[in-house]
Protein backbone atom coordinates (compact mmCIF):
# COMPACT_ATOMS: atom_id res chain seq x y z
CA UNK A 1 0.00 0.00 0.00
CA UNK A 2 3.18 2.81 0.75
CA UNK A 3 4.41 1.35 -2.82
CA UNK A 4 1.20 2.63 -4.32
CA UNK A 5 0.97 5.80 -2.23
CA UNK A 6 4.25 6.86 -3.35
CA UNK A 7 4.08 6.14 -7.00
CA UNK A 8 0.68 8.15 -7.21
CA UNK A 9 2.45 10.62 -5.84
CA UNK A 10 5.43 10.64 -8.14
CA UNK A 11 3.04 10.55 -10.96
CA UNK A 12 1.18 13.38 -10.19
CA UNK A 13 2.73 15.92 -7.98
CA UNK A 14 1.41 19.14 -9.65
CA UNK A 15 -2.52 17.61 -8.86
CA UNK A 16 -1.14 16.53 -5.20
CA UNK A 17 0.60 19.93 -5.22
CA UNK A 18 -2.50 21.72 -6.47
CA UNK A 19 -5.10 19.53 -4.10
CA UNK A 20 -3.23 21.12 -0.73
CA UNK A 21 -3.00 24.05 -1.95
CA UNK A 22 -6.13 25.29 -2.60
CA UNK A 23 -8.25 25.72 0.83
CA UNK A 24 -5.02 27.44 1.97
CA UNK A 25 -5.23 30.07 -0.93
CA UNK A 26 -8.99 30.13 -0.77
CA UNK A 27 -8.37 31.26 3.12
CA UNK A 28 -5.77 33.21 2.00
CA UNK A 29 -7.81 35.05 -0.70
CA UNK A 30 -10.60 35.57 2.05
CA UNK A 31 -8.23 37.15 4.10
CA UNK A 32 -7.15 39.66 1.93
CA UNK A 33 -11.01 40.69 0.70
CA UNK A 34 -11.67 41.11 4.13
CA UNK A 35 -14.34 42.22 4.70
CA UNK A 36 -16.70 41.51 2.05
CA UNK A 37 -19.77 41.76 4.14
CA UNK A 38 -21.48 43.15 7.06
CA UNK A 39 -19.74 42.72 9.99
CA UNK A 40 -21.78 41.84 13.37
CA UNK A 41 -21.50 43.74 16.82
CA UNK A 42 -22.68 41.43 19.79
CA UNK A 43 -23.68 43.49 22.37
CA UNK A 44 -24.53 41.66 25.92
CA UNK A 45 -27.00 43.97 27.18
CA UNK A 46 -30.21 45.87 26.10
CA UNK A 47 -30.04 49.00 24.60
CA UNK A 48 -29.21 52.10 26.49
CA UNK A 49 -26.49 50.74 28.58
CA UNK A 50 -22.80 51.66 27.90
CA UNK A 51 -21.73 48.68 25.66
CA UNK A 52 -24.39 49.39 22.94
CA UNK A 53 -23.28 53.22 23.24
CA UNK A 54 -19.85 52.27 22.76
CA UNK A 55 -20.32 49.82 20.26
CA UNK A 56 -22.29 52.09 18.17
CA UNK A 57 -20.08 54.85 18.26
CA UNK A 58 -17.06 52.61 16.65
CA UNK A 59 -19.38 50.85 14.06
CA UNK A 60 -20.64 54.03 12.67
CA UNK A 61 -17.17 54.75 12.38
CA UNK A 62 -15.74 51.40 11.00
CA UNK A 63 -18.23 51.50 8.42
CA UNK A 64 -16.74 54.28 6.96
CA UNK A 65 -13.74 52.67 7.08
CA UNK A 66 -13.88 49.74 5.98
CA UNK A 67 -17.08 50.00 3.30
CA UNK A 68 -19.15 47.51 4.98
CA UNK A 69 -21.84 47.77 7.31
CA UNK A 70 -21.42 46.97 11.24
CA UNK A 71 -24.78 45.62 12.68
CA UNK A 72 -25.17 46.32 16.16
CA UNK A 73 -27.45 43.16 18.03
CA UNK A 74 -28.19 43.62 21.40
CA UNK A 75 -28.44 39.83 23.10
CA UNK A 76 -28.69 40.47 26.74
CA UNK A 77 -29.69 38.05 29.03
CA UNK A 78 -27.72 35.89 31.69
CA UNK A 79 -25.37 38.70 32.71
CA UNK A 80 -23.86 38.65 29.34
CA UNK A 81 -23.42 34.45 29.09
CA UNK A 82 -26.05 34.44 26.02
CA UNK A 83 -23.84 37.71 24.15
CA UNK A 84 -20.48 35.80 25.10
CA UNK A 85 -21.55 32.34 23.58
CA UNK A 86 -23.05 33.15 20.43
CA UNK A 87 -19.41 35.23 19.55
CA UNK A 88 -17.57 32.42 21.17
CA UNK A 89 -19.55 30.10 18.57
CA UNK A 90 -19.06 31.68 15.68
CA UNK A 91 -17.26 31.13 12.86
CA UNK A 92 -14.42 32.58 13.57
CA UNK A 93 -13.89 34.87 10.31
CA UNK A 94 -14.44 38.08 11.33
CA UNK A 95 -17.58 38.79 11.05
CA UNK A 96 -18.91 38.35 14.57
CA UNK A 97 -17.27 40.35 17.28
CA UNK A 98 -18.26 40.56 20.84
CA UNK A 99 -17.92 44.21 22.87
CA UNK A 100 -17.12 42.84 26.12
CA UNK A 101 -17.67 44.68 29.29
CA UNK A 102 -15.96 43.74 32.71
CA UNK A 103 -18.83 40.68 33.56
CA UNK A 104 -17.20 38.43 31.21
CA UNK A 105 -14.58 37.62 33.06
CA UNK A 106 -16.32 37.34 36.18
CA UNK A 107 -19.02 34.88 35.21
CA UNK A 108 -17.19 32.12 34.26
CA UNK A 109 -16.56 32.04 38.67
CA UNK A 110 -20.30 33.01 39.50
CA UNK A 111 -21.11 29.90 37.16
CA UNK A 112 -18.33 27.59 36.50
CA UNK A 113 -20.72 26.07 33.47
CA UNK A 114 -20.95 28.79 31.58
CA UNK A 115 -20.24 27.05 28.00
CA UNK A 116 -17.03 28.93 26.95
CA UNK A 117 -13.96 29.95 28.57
CA UNK A 118 -13.35 33.36 28.81
CA UNK A 119 -10.40 34.15 27.67
CA UNK A 120 -9.30 30.97 25.69
CA UNK A 121 -11.92 30.34 23.58
CA UNK A 122 -11.62 34.24 22.09
CA UNK A 123 -8.95 36.36 19.88
CA UNK A 124 -8.29 39.54 21.89
CA UNK A 125 -8.87 42.58 20.08
CA UNK A 126 -8.25 45.67 22.14
CA UNK A 127 -9.29 47.03 25.61
CA UNK A 128 -11.59 49.69 24.32
CA UNK A 129 -12.17 51.86 27.60
CA UNK A 130 -11.79 51.86 31.35
CA UNK A 131 -14.26 54.06 33.65
CA UNK A 132 -15.05 54.41 36.89
CA UNK A 133 -18.92 54.13 38.26
CA UNK A 134 -21.12 55.95 39.95
CA UNK A 135 -23.19 55.07 43.30
CA UNK A 136 -26.59 56.83 43.03
CA UNK A 137 -29.66 56.59 45.33
CA UNK A 138 -33.10 57.39 44.81
CA UNK A 139 -34.87 60.61 45.75
CA UNK A 140 -37.18 58.85 48.45
CA UNK A 141 -33.46 57.66 50.38
CA UNK A 142 -32.84 59.97 53.45
CA UNK A 143 -28.60 59.91 52.62
CA UNK A 144 -27.06 62.55 50.70
CA UNK A 145 -23.31 60.90 51.93
CA UNK A 146 -21.79 57.42 51.75
CA UNK A 147 -21.06 57.68 55.33
CA UNK A 148 -25.49 58.33 56.03
CA UNK A 149 -25.86 55.29 53.13
CA UNK A 150 -23.82 52.70 55.35
CA UNK A 151 -25.61 54.47 58.55
CA UNK A 152 -28.61 53.89 57.25
CA UNK A 153 -28.05 50.08 55.98
CA UNK A 154 -26.88 49.54 59.34
CA UNK A 155 -29.47 50.91 60.79
CA UNK A 156 -32.21 49.11 58.47
CA UNK A 157 -30.87 45.62 58.05
CA UNK A 158 -32.71 43.81 54.91
CA UNK A 159 -34.40 47.24 53.66
CA UNK A 160 -32.01 47.67 51.57
CA UNK A 161 -31.72 46.77 47.76
CA UNK A 162 -29.39 47.79 44.90
CA UNK A 163 -29.40 46.56 41.58
CA UNK A 164 -27.14 46.38 38.70
CA UNK A 165 -26.90 45.40 35.29
CA UNK A 166 -26.80 41.79 35.72
CA UNK A 167 -24.96 39.14 37.79
CA UNK A 168 -21.50 39.72 37.71
CA UNK A 169 -21.60 43.12 36.20
CA UNK A 170 -19.35 45.86 37.43
CA UNK A 171 -22.53 47.19 39.47
CA UNK A 172 -22.86 43.95 41.09
CA UNK A 173 -19.40 43.27 42.11
CA UNK A 174 -19.31 46.94 43.56
CA UNK A 175 -21.91 46.60 45.31
CA UNK A 176 -20.98 43.05 46.83
CA UNK A 177 -17.47 44.66 47.76
CA UNK A 178 -19.20 47.33 49.14
CA UNK A 179 -21.14 45.27 51.39
CA UNK A 180 -18.03 43.22 52.63
CA UNK A 181 -15.82 46.29 53.77
CA UNK A 182 -18.87 48.21 55.54
CA UNK A 183 -20.60 45.32 56.72
CA UNK A 184 -24.02 46.25 55.40
CA UNK A 185 -26.43 44.07 54.56
CA UNK A 186 -28.26 45.06 50.58
CA UNK A 187 -30.08 42.22 48.40
CA UNK A 188 -28.72 42.17 44.91
CA UNK A 189 -31.68 42.73 41.85
CA UNK A 190 -30.07 41.97 38.47
CA UNK A 191 -31.59 43.16 35.47
CA UNK A 192 -31.32 42.99 32.26
CA UNK A 193 -29.11 45.72 31.28
CA UNK A 194 -28.13 49.17 33.04
CA UNK A 195 -31.32 51.41 31.12
CA UNK A 196 -33.41 49.09 32.97
CA UNK A 197 -31.97 49.00 36.28
CA UNK A 198 -31.86 53.10 36.26
CA UNK A 199 -34.88 53.11 35.50
CA UNK A 200 -36.59 51.61 38.56
CA UNK A 201 -33.78 53.81 40.63
CA UNK A 202 -35.28 56.86 39.27
CA UNK A 203 -38.85 54.94 39.75
CA UNK A 204 -38.26 54.73 43.88
CA UNK A 205 -38.48 50.97 43.36
CA UNK A 206 -34.71 49.89 44.29
CA UNK A 207 -32.65 51.99 46.73
CA UNK A 208 -29.44 52.28 45.36
CA UNK A 209 -27.36 51.03 42.32
CA UNK A 210 -23.60 51.17 40.67
CA UNK A 211 -23.65 52.31 37.21
CA UNK A 212 -21.83 53.47 34.20
CA UNK A 213 -21.25 57.37 33.55
CA UNK A 214 -22.43 57.69 30.41
CA UNK A 215 -26.18 56.31 31.06
CA UNK A 216 -26.75 57.26 34.46
CA UNK A 217 -25.69 61.15 33.52
CA UNK A 218 -28.87 62.29 31.96
CA UNK A 219 -30.38 61.19 35.30
CA UNK A 220 -28.27 63.04 37.47
CA UNK A 221 -28.71 66.01 35.54
CA UNK A 222 -32.60 65.96 35.44
CA UNK A 223 -32.63 65.49 39.09
CA UNK A 224 -34.22 62.08 38.93
CA UNK A 225 -31.63 60.43 40.89
CA UNK A 226 -29.02 61.02 43.79
CA UNK A 227 -25.28 60.78 43.01
CA UNK A 228 -23.44 60.23 46.28
CA UNK A 229 -19.55 58.86 45.17
CA UNK A 230 -17.56 57.40 41.97
CA UNK A 231 -15.64 54.38 42.34
CA UNK A 232 -12.45 55.29 40.77
CA UNK A 233 -9.32 56.22 43.53
CA UNK A 234 -9.35 60.04 41.95
CA UNK A 235 -12.16 62.06 41.65
CA UNK A 236 -13.47 62.15 37.88
CA UNK A 237 -12.84 65.55 36.10
CA UNK A 238 -15.97 65.41 34.29
CA UNK A 239 -17.64 65.07 37.57
CA UNK A 240 -15.36 67.24 40.16
CA UNK A 241 -17.61 67.58 42.51
CA UNK A 242 -18.50 63.90 43.42
CA UNK A 243 -15.64 62.74 46.03
CA UNK A 244 -14.98 59.03 45.78
CA UNK A 245 -15.86 56.16 47.72
CA UNK A 246 -12.89 55.86 49.65
CA UNK A 247 -12.37 59.31 50.60
CA UNK A 248 -16.08 59.33 51.66
CA UNK A 249 -15.05 56.44 55.08
CA UNK A 250 -14.07 53.54 53.04
CA UNK A 251 -10.84 53.59 52.45
CA UNK A 252 -9.00 51.40 49.61
CA UNK A 253 -12.71 50.67 47.67
CA UNK A 254 -12.19 50.87 43.84
CA UNK A 255 -14.10 49.30 41.00
CA UNK A 256 -12.76 50.11 37.42
CA UNK A 257 -15.30 48.95 34.74
CA UNK A 258 -13.93 47.69 31.26
CA UNK A 259 -15.20 47.52 27.60
CA UNK A 260 -13.19 45.71 24.84
CA UNK A 261 -13.58 43.66 21.67
CA UNK A 262 -13.22 40.11 21.55
CA UNK A 263 -13.29 37.82 18.83
CA UNK A 264 -13.65 34.13 18.33
CA UNK A 265 -10.62 32.29 19.10
CA UNK A 266 -8.79 30.57 15.18
CA UNK A 267 -9.93 34.61 13.76
CA UNK A 268 -7.00 35.04 11.36
CA UNK A 269 -3.83 36.96 12.48
CA UNK A 270 -4.11 39.28 9.39
CA UNK A 271 -7.80 39.95 9.99
CA UNK A 272 -7.42 40.39 14.22
CA UNK A 273 -4.19 43.10 13.36
CA UNK A 274 -6.81 44.92 10.30
CA UNK A 275 -9.12 45.30 13.36
CA UNK A 276 -7.08 46.19 15.85
CA UNK A 277 -5.71 49.26 13.75
CA UNK A 278 -8.98 50.78 12.96
CA UNK A 279 -10.81 50.27 15.77
CA UNK A 280 -7.63 52.15 18.07
CA UNK A 281 -7.48 54.59 15.36
CA UNK A 282 -11.16 55.27 15.98
CA UNK A 283 -10.51 55.52 19.48
CA UNK A 284 -7.32 57.82 19.53
CA UNK A 285 -9.39 60.40 17.18
CA UNK A 286 -9.56 63.51 19.22
CA UNK A 287 -13.30 64.20 18.54
CA UNK A 288 -14.46 60.18 20.36
CA UNK A 289 -11.65 60.92 22.99
CA UNK A 290 -13.06 63.93 24.15
CA UNK A 291 -16.35 62.50 23.94
CA UNK A 292 -15.42 59.30 25.94
CA UNK A 293 -13.66 61.62 28.11
CA UNK A 294 -16.41 64.06 29.13
CA UNK A 295 -18.53 60.49 29.88
CA UNK A 296 -15.71 59.35 32.75
CA UNK A 297 -13.59 57.21 30.88
CA UNK A 298 -10.17 56.83 30.06
CA UNK A 299 -9.27 55.18 26.17
CA UNK A 300 -6.87 52.63 26.94
CA UNK A 301 -6.64 51.13 23.12
CA UNK A 302 -4.19 48.14 24.10
CA UNK A 303 -2.55 45.49 22.09
CA UNK A 304 -3.94 42.19 21.95
CA UNK A 305 -1.33 40.42 23.51
CA UNK A 306 -2.07 43.45 26.58
CA UNK A 307 -5.61 42.67 26.86
CA UNK A 308 -5.22 39.29 27.06
CA UNK A 309 -3.11 39.61 29.87
CA UNK A 310 -5.05 41.81 31.20
CA UNK A 311 -8.31 39.55 31.08
CA UNK A 312 -6.12 36.71 32.36
CA UNK A 313 -5.30 39.02 35.72
CA UNK A 314 -8.90 40.08 35.63
CA UNK A 315 -10.41 36.72 36.82
CA UNK A 316 -7.92 35.91 39.28
CA UNK A 317 -8.80 39.60 40.63
CA UNK A 318 -12.48 39.01 40.81
CA UNK A 319 -12.72 35.81 41.76
CA UNK A 320 -12.52 36.14 45.38
CA UNK A 321 -15.25 38.71 45.64
CA UNK A 322 -17.39 36.67 44.15
CA UNK A 323 -16.22 33.90 46.02
CA UNK A 324 -16.63 35.92 49.26
CA UNK A 325 -20.22 37.02 48.28
CA UNK A 326 -21.86 33.29 47.80
CA UNK A 327 -23.37 35.09 44.57
CA UNK A 328 -24.06 32.27 41.75
CA UNK A 329 -25.21 32.98 38.00
CA UNK A 330 -28.46 31.44 37.68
Amino acid sequence: MAVLILCALAISPRWAFGASTRPAQGAAQEVAAYPSRPIRFIIPAPPGGTTGILGRLVGQRLTDVLNQPVVVDHRGGAGGVVAAEITAKAAPDGYTLLVAYHSHTTNATLNPKVPYRPVDDYRPITQATRAGLVLVVNLQMPVKTVQELIAYGKANPGKLNFSSAGNGSGGHMAGELLKQMTGIQAQHVPYKGTGPSLIDVAGGQIEMSFAGMVPVQPLIRSGRVRALAVTTTERIPSIPDLPTVAESGVPGFEVVGWYGFLAPAGVPQPIVAKLHAEIVKILRDPELTKRLTNDGAEVVASTPDEFEKFLRADVVKWAKVVKASGARLD
